[in-house]
């Protein structure tokens, strides 16, 4: 995202155009996703024609899109050869164990796209054009395609946020995932503690997701599928350890402190939940990419925010929970927030 146009800058009508024209941007990494162009590049020799060969493409449009590509910052351009950056070749190139390629498929839904189009009238009304409660009705379809899709961004956090909720604790330790989804969170604790028990709570469909991860990852012997709502199953507990990822952001204040009054119910004393969430300054417009996760839940959801540290404080203490802080985790535009039952 560009910075704003600050007083101190002169007049710049570029900055106008670039947002009228943002959405070739995420068109154009979309198709050169679908087209499986960063694994072209990434073999070489990476001229216009070879990489239009190898993804059955037009050598003129191939072209286009990977200059188009370069002027986005995305790859770089030498004597007609198109190469990888350090980004793309990290985070795009489908053969990099860290590539979010797949997540173009979620960030590309149309639950999340299609109510930017109706924009005007969602800030008129102040919640989403979606029916209902917005990507958060009960068993929405969206979340399976972001449990498959998104594994690949959790994956730069999960461990991370696995050792912040695992702090202090040693032995046989029972951890609570909330809207588990891939599960790659509770995996990382299972994976960091070969004694911890890991409950993860999502819809049916999403869990089977989570369950294959596991699978996958050795460990689904001590993974437990709790399926339903977050707000209307039993618990049980006590637990060690719960989290709470990327949730709290769907709903409003109160509903976050009722949800964290239920989670304290169920954590042993001294327990630790730990969110993990985009968290913006208390200006709101800093960092960039926090900051303006608030208009995703402004268009997709009823009542959701991104929440700056004191107000997740605030809601921690209101239900409870002490020695709230936040641990930012590298190379993710992300925090996590924890504290103590």
């Amino acid at each position: 995202m560009q910075p704003t146009d600050g007083m101190s800058s002169p007049p710049n009508p570029g900055i106008i155009f670039e947002m009228l024209q943002a959405h070739q941007r995420t068109a154009a990494l979309r198709a050169a996703v679908e087209l499986d162009i960063f694994r072209a590049v990434g073999e070489g020799p990476g001229d216009a024609a070879s990489i239009a060969k190898k993804c059955s493409s037009s050598e003129r449009g191939v072209r286009i899109l990977c200059d188009f590509l370069t002027l986005s910052g995305i790859l770089t351009k030498e004597n007609g050869s198109y190469r990888h950056t350090p980004t793309s070749a990290l985070f795009l190139d489908p053969t990099s164990p860290v590539s979010l390629a797949s997540t173009t498929k979620f960030l590309g839904n149309p639950a999340l796209t299609e109510p930017f189009a109706h924009l005007a009238e969602i800030v008129r009304k102040g919640h989403t054009s979606l029916p209902g409660e917005g990507t958060v009705e009960p068993d929405n379809p969206v979340w399976v395609q972001f449990a498959e899709s998104m594994a690949a961004l959790a994956a730069l956090s999960a461990d991370g946020l696995a050792k912040a909720a695992l702090e202090g604790t040693s032995g046989a330790v029972r951890v609570l995932d909330i809207a588990a989804g891939h599960g790659l969170f509770g995996i990382a604790c299972a994976k960091q503690n070969p004694q911890a028990q890991v409950t993860a709570l999502d819809w049916p469909a999403v869990l089977a997701v989570a369950e294959r991860n596991a699978q996958k990852a050795g460990v689904a012997d001590r993974i437990h599928k709790l399926p339903g709502s977050a707000f209307e199953v039993e618990f049980g507990g006590p637990y060690d350890a719960a989290l709470l990822t990327n949730f709290l952001h769907h709903f409003d204040q109160p509903t976050c402190i009722g949800l964290l009054k239920k989670i304290h119910a169920a954590m042993k004393p001294g327990g630790r939940v730990v969110t993990l969430e985009f968290v913006p300054n208390d200006d709101r417009v800093t960092p960039p990419m926090a900051a303006a996760f608030s208009m995703t839940m402004l268009a997709t959801t009823a009542t959701g925010d991104a929440y700056t540290f004191n107000q997740l404080k605030q809601m921690y203490e209101a239900a409870g929970f002490k020695n709230v802080a936040a641990h930012p985790i590298p190379m993710s535009p992300q925090t996590v927030v924890a504290g103590s039952a």
